[in-house]
């Protein structure tokens, strides 16, 4: 029989980042301060499920009160730069670098013939109506050097350039206070490939 502190710990288990040790000492955690912990965890997770949802027009999260989320309502943003990402998390990533100040487009995946995940998954089709719609010059390719991100890069790019668009992708190279011994061969491959004068 299947306790509900087992059944914690194995939901626990799920989440990204946590195995089964992380989940048990999170579980018991939560168990042993019910009030101060629990309580609370129970009300942020009702809240989220109520709430939060993925924008309309980029695919980030927002809330239902707030679609367009605010990064494609507010103005100063420069919507001549769409910059493409695989997930939502990806927008708060790139926006905690503060380096960016165009607007988004999350696909929801990737293109992934292993995992039969075509085009029609995605949110392509989106993409490509944004671009059509006008107003942008340059879509930033900021997807995951494997394989499958190689493939949709190559995809989103070919139908891209079609609509008279500049298609780029973020630079590769060594990660910052990192040296060359540390990395491997594909991103050395990389950062010699996309190498700059030095200033």
């Amino acid at each position: 029989m299947i306790t509900p502190l087992d059944n914690l710990v194995r939901t626990l288990a799920r989440l990204p980042g946590l195995g089964r040790r992380s989940a048990e000492r999170a579980a018991l955690a939560l168990v042993r301060r019910p009030e101060d912990l629990l309580d609370e965890l129970s009300a942020a997770l009702a809240a989220a499920r109520a709430q939060v949802r993925c924008c309309d027009l980029c695919g980030g999260f927002t809330t239902a009160d707030a679609n367009p989320c605010a990064l494609c309502a507010g103005a100063g943003r420069d919507g001549q730069r769409l910059c493409v990402v695989e997930e939502p998390g990806d927008i708060l990533a790139i926006e905690r670098s503060g380096g960016f100040r165009g607007r988004y487009h999350a696909l929801l995946g990737k293109l992934s013939p292993a995992r039969m995940t075509g085009p029609d998954e995605l949110r392509i089709q989106a993409l490509l109506d944004r671009v059509a719609a006008g107003g942008v010059s340059e879509v930033i390719l900021a997807l995951s050097t494997d394989l499958d991100g190689d493939t949709t890069a190559g995809y989103l790019a070919e139908r891209l350039r079609a609509r008279g668009v500049r298609v780029t992708r973020l630079a590769f190279g060594l990660p910052a206070d990192s040296g060359v011994g540390y990395s491997d061969p594909l991103t050395l491959k990389r950062a010699l490939g996309g190498r700059q004068d030095v200033p």
